[in-house]
């Protein structure tokens, strides 16, 4: 009997059919890979004494970035020509859309949170002078990493902007600026370059492939003073562990690009920049190009709270910007609780009113309208352009009250010292704006 099943199991066993492995070619080599492998070779032929590949890998990776791009031209070509051969071989597969039921980031306010409370005053100052002192106000320790799900889940790559509640709510920097307090125009941050301008600096804070080691930062603030190496050190770890973290545990050592100069950064663009890192972060963690989402996830979950309004609450719970103040672990988990009440995120109501903003300009349009009438353009790195036309339907008021009616027209260019936008924030750096005015010297006439 015993026999029998074990027979009748062994054609069940026999009748199922195997799945066929699904064989993949693997992806072409690089440049790199090819002039490597000849390298080697030849160099440990030309070399017995040598302590293996590590030592022949080494040589070959100087050699190659000594290299010349003529030199290197043998190598690139023959890898396009492998490349092209397996494009035209294989048919591009679009990559499987990633579920994830728990998120997997190097976001950490907390880690920020208890460096900011060992610095000393000097130091406050210095980050406050960076144009960074709203982060000196953060509050909140923990990400709520469902929301945060849940937010990834509709965050639009493509335009920018989440699809909640029905609607489709962009994302500018000035939102980063009315949430996180960083400034919202300026220049541009660039995180490329020659790597032979930052070579003295990586060597300094130990960069390495992997990147520049958030510990080591660590400890450089707890022991440095308030000079360029600290103001340095707290920009490369404020943006590795809250405002721009990367899928890795280090800070990109890319970043040390754009702090050679630390008498520019206040003039940067960080919202811009923030919300560019998020989007570009995102992007890649969908295409499955890695495990943990990078980006600042703690400016989305903020930007949710402000944006969406719950059921019996009132429209904006702060009364001041940044929102970072007001958002603590009372705050949050109180906000929770009523989204939990109503069954989960997204059943609240979007608020569609005019946001207000950290950096009121009307200091700047006082200054402009006690200035003789005409076209003011003002040009400093890291405020928005402001400018005043003048309208055709303006002259029969301005003859009136400036008693001009025609004449020629001269462009004068005047300084003026007006205060840096991060103002607010600590920077009390002074800006020389060119202003260009038009005078006009008066010769009697009619107006028709």
């Amino acid at each position: 009997m015993v026999k029998q099943r074990v027979e009748q199991h062994i054609m069940s066993e026999g009748k199922k059919k195997k799945k066929k492995k699904e064989v993949s070619i693997p992806r072409p080599a690089c440049s790199w890979v090819y002039f490597s492998k000849e390298f080697i070779k030849e160099y440990i032929a030309s070399h017995p004494e040598s302590s293996g590949l590590k030592a022949a890998t080494k040589a070959a990776s100087d050699a190659w970035k000594s290299m010349s791009l003529e030199e290197k031209e043998k190598y690139t070509r023959r890898a396009r020509e492998v490349w092209d051969g397996y494009m035209s071989t294989n048919l591009a597969r679009s990559p499987k859309p990633r579920k994830q039921t728990k998120l997997v980031t190097r976001c950490s306010p907390g880690r920020l949170f208890n460096v900011l409370q060992h610095l000393t005053s000097e130091q406050q100052d210095a980050v406050k002078s960076m144009g960074f002192g709203s982060l000196l106000g953060l509050r909140c320790r923990t990400l709520r990493r469902s929301l945060c799900l849940w937010l990834l889940e509709r965050f639009n790559t493509t335009n920018c902007s989440l699809e909640i509640c029905s609607k489709h709510i962009s994302l500018t920097p000035k939102d980063v600026e009315q949430v996180m307090g960083l400034s919202a125009c300026g220049k541009d941050v660039v995180n490329s370059g020659p790597d032979d301008l930052i070579s003295d600096l990586r060597n300094r804070y130990n960069a390495t492939n992997h990147g520049i080691s958030v510990r080591f930062l660590e400890d450089r603030l707890a022991a440095l003073e308030a000079g360029e190496d600290f103001k340095r050190s707290f920009v490369l770890y404020a943006l590795g562990t809250l405002l721009s973290p990367t899928a890795r545990l280090d800070v990109s050592p890319s970043f040390l690009h754009f702090l050679t100069n630390m008498d520019l950064v206040h003039q940067y663009n960080w919202g811009k920049f923030l919300l560019d890192r998020l989007v570009r972060e995102v992007s890649r963690f969908r295409q499955g190009k890695q495990q943990a989402v990078g980006g600042c996830l703690l400016f989305l979950q903020l930007f949710y709270y402000e944006s969406i309004s719950l059921e019996g609450s009132s429209a904006r719970g702060p009364s001041s910007v940044p929102c970072l103040f007001y958002w603590g672990g009372e705050e949050i988990t109180e906000r929770e609780k009523r989204e939990k009440a109503l069954g989960g995120y997204g059943f609240g109501e979007v608020i569609c009113k005019e946001k207000c903003h950290s950096m009121e300009l009307s200091d700047y349009r006082d200054q402009l309208d006690a200035l003789p009438i005409g076209t003011i353009r003002t040009r400093i790195g890291h405020c928005a352009v402001l400018e005043r036309k003048l309208n055709e339907e303006d002259i029969p008021v301005l003859v009136e009250t400036q008693s001009v009616v025609c004449g020629d027209v001269d462009v004068v260019v005047e300084s003026v010292k007006v205060p840096c936008r991060n103002r607010e924030y600590g920077c009390n750096d002074a800006l020389n704006l060119d202003i260009c005015i038009w005078n006009s010297r008066e010769h009697n006439a009619d107006w028709s």
